[in-house]
């Protein structure tokens, strides 16, 4: 059953939840991802909810707790920002090559897309309700959405949080458009949190009530699910305490096109790919055609905007024979990627260096 309003090209990953992402021929076609193509993630059916009797609520540690409709919100500042989102687990089906990764969605590259984001200041209303500012490298700010999450069942909403530190940086927003269109039910309508150059799964969707609080969220996608291991942790092994709780988004890339084992003719043979560097921006771009020996650098494509992804092409001359083109993005601080697959058995964070066999044949 394919997702309400998305493109013919939409790959439906799980019908319910709804969970999906375009062709990523398609996604690398424009800078700005339109809603149609879009990929979304839930862990639970979409709610319906009714703006005119939806509440947001601050609470815990803060002054003045509040209880703020969309009618109030629109006294506070507005933020827009042009921003990737991209899931942890966005390329993990190149890690099932390696192992199985059980109990998660296989994605491909279409787990990311980037955005016109907009929305009300996360900061204003957390100074409004008198939140510790001193104390931002100590408290956390928890978010919990409207949706209903069932396991083993029990039912509970998707929550997750950030750091208060986080929290009070300018760019962090309670967004109500996308694109300059409202949000769509699937994307988080009425309001989600978005939080930039982090993984997706901190900008919880259909947020309806903020904590600030001493610790981290104890919500099973905080304190379990969104949680990286070594590569010789197995799940019976896991020690959750230890998993590292994942933040912000690593430098990365992707080759949209060709596919992997394609057969092109002789002479001019365009690549092109997405990267993204988690708000330090892309810096370059390089691409192999010789399985890493040499290497030369991608034309950036777009405007040079931190939080968004930077499409790149490379024209590369190829003669017959057989190919391993790769590729690798690096950020402002000299980041970039590894060559190898780190393997975990949640499948998350894989930003090793992408790659494809190509096959030259006249």
């Amino acid at each position: 059953m394919p997702i309400q309003g998305k493109h013919p090209t939409f790959r439906v990953v799980e019908e319910n939840p709804p969970n999906g992402g375009a062709s990523i021929e398609t996604l690398v076609e424009q800078p700005i991802t339109p809603v149609d193509r879009f990929f979304v993630r839930s862990h639970a059916p979409t709610p319906i909810i009714d703006a005119a009797s939806y509440w947001l609520t601050v609470e815990g540690a803060v002054k003045k707790p509040l209880m703020l409709t969309l009618a109030d919100l629109v006294h506070f500042p507005r933020v827009s920002l042009t921003a990737v989102l991209q899931c942890a687990g966005n390329r993990r089906v190149e890690m099932q090559e390696i192992a199985p990764i059980p109990d998660e969605l296989i994605w491909d590259r279409e787990a990311v897309s980037s955005g016109k984001w907009s929305g009300y200041s996360l900061a204003a209303v957390l100074r409004t309700a008198g939140v510790d500012e001193s104390a931002a490298d100590r408290l956390h700010v928890a978010f919990e959405g409207l949706d209903q999450i069932e396991k083993q069942g029990a039912f509970f909403p998707y929550g997750s949080s950030i750091p208060l530190s986080k929290a009070l940086d300018p760019l962090v927003m309670l967004a109500d458009t996308l694109n300059d269109a409202p949000l769509t039910p699937d994307h988080g309508y009425p309001l989600r949190l978005f939080v930039p150059g982090y993984i997706g799964a901190r900008s919880v969707k259909w947020v309806a009530r903020i904590i600030v609080q001493d610790a981290p969220s104890e919500n099973y996608y905080q304190a379990r699910a969104y949680k990286l291991f070594p590569p010789n942790i197995q799940p019976e092994d896991a020690d959750w305490e230890q998993g590292l709780m994942l933040g912000e988004l690593s430098v990365n890339s992707a080759i949209a096109t060709p596919q992997d084992r394609a057969i092109v003719p002789p002479g001019e043979v365009l690549i092109k790919g997405y990267a993204i560097s988690g708000g330090r921006g892309v810096a370059r771009v390089d691409v192999s055609t010789d399985a890493g020996v040499t290497w030369k650098q991608a034309a950036l494509l777009g405007d040079d905007l931190p939080y968004a992804w930077r499409l790149w092409e490379y024209r590369a001359d190829l003669r017959e024979g057989d190919y391993h083109i790769m590729a690798r993005a690096w950020d402002t601080a000299a980041n970039t990627q590894p060559e190898q697959i780190i393997w975990n058995f949640k499948g998350y964070m894989n930003n090793a260096c992408p790659r494809i066999r190509l096959q030259v044949k006249g």
